[in-house]
């Protein structure tokens, strides 16, 4: 296998989203503005909360062009949308959500972690769509820890949410060949992955550290794979966690605004009209 070099970016935007989750957001930030497909990627926690202190949630709000995936490390997620699918997640979940023509959600703390309290991690990633899938029509993958397949080996366990790997194939459909996995590694753990010759390929570190290429990914650095290789090498300096990312780019323009993703801008104009009066559909807070 040719390993693949890396660059390092450790460049993040910190921000609040909603009343209580701090979040950094390594994508995009300086320097760097996507990995096609991958738009954005936040990283909200790890955070404590109280019992009872965690209660309000994400008002309703729309998205059009795109897939927003949320990776849930812990704690305990409530989804709702206008399509009617409602979801609950917990450690390990994935949900994958296709905004494509529009949607509207929300999402929170579940009752059950708004009462007990605890520790709350996710990653959120947008996905982007490419342009013959822009307006089709919205779907909710609501994606159990439970179901998705999980290789263990040399200090490695690697829960695989889209793609495949060691034989193994993720529930997650997708629109464009992409591979999802959350990693889990122990210290002094050695791990190879195939990684197809015309893919992006990105790993961020949520917690731990990592080797790859002679460079050290620790806590919150994002590392961003050159092509030209048909792997990557991943050696654990100390236990932690984190999400590897491949995908085929999309070689089409992008604009965005707010929580549209489309090509051109009057595309967005549309968007905003169509949201406003009504077309993407009604959720009530």
């Amino acid at each position: 296998m040719k390993y693949r070099t890396v660059r390092k970016h450790t460049d993040l935007v910190h921000m609040n989203v909603g009343p209580a989750f701090r979040v950094r957001q390594p994508l995009p930030a300086a320097g760097l503005d996507q990995v096609s497909p991958f738009i954005l990627l936040h990283h909200a926690g790890p955070q404590q909360h109280a019992p009872g202190a965690l209660q309000d949630r994400l008002s309703p709000h729309p998205h059009r062009g795109f897939e927003p995936v949320t990776f849930l490390y812990s704690g305990k997620l409530h989804h709702k949308d206008s399509l009617g699918s409602e979801g609950f997640l917990e450690s390990g979940d994935v949900q994958w959500m296709t905004a494509g023509s529009g949607i509207i959600h929300s999402e929170g703390p579940s009752a059950d972690f708004a009462r007990e309290g605890g520790n709350m991690e996710l990653v959120q990633l947008w996905v982007n769509l490419p342009r013959a899938h822009k307006m089709t029509a919205p779907r909710y993958q609501d994606l159990k820890s439970s179901d998705m397949p999980v290789v263990s080996e040399n200090g490695f366990r690697v829960q695989v949410v889209a793609g495949d790997f060691k034989g193994l194939h993720g529930p997650a459909k997708t629109f464009s060949p992409i591979t999802a996995f959350m990693l889990r590694f122990d210290d002094a753990g050695a791990l190879d992955v195939p990684v197809p010759g015309s893919h992006h390929a990105l790993l961020y570190v949520l917690s731990g550290s990592l080797e790859t290429d002679g460079e050290t990914l620790d806590t919150a650095n994002l590392g961003v794979f050159e092509k030209g290789g048909d792997g990557v090498r991943l050696s654990a300096r100390s236990a932690g966690y984190a999400l590897l990312l491949t995908g085929e780019p999309i070689d089409e323009p992008v604009v965005s605004y707010g929580p549209f993703v489309m090509n051109y801008p009057g595309e967005i104009k549309q968007a905003i009209l169509d949201y406003e009066t009504g077309k993407m559909g009604v959720l009530e807070s």
